[in-house]
């Protein structure tokens, strides 16, 4: 792949890291009663003009 291609990838990722972070963190101080849970998180990733539909799952644990 370009290098054009590896920056804009890297770019990319490195956004949603770290506004999901932000999202999730936010809604955890924002909500009563979330230490010591554990939340099941889920992600879809889409990119159009690609079939492209990719699911990562995890767990959160408050």
């Amino acid at each position: 792949m370009s290098d054009d291609f590896n920056m804009s990838m890297r770019k990319f990722l490195k956004q949603v890291g770290v506004t999901s972070q932000q999202a999730i963190e936010e809604a955890m101080r924002e909500t009563d009663g979330t230490e010591g849970k554990t939340f099941e998180a889920k992600v879809v990733l889409t990119v159009d003009g690609l079939d492209l539909t990719h699911t990562v799952t995890g767990t959160i644990k408050g």
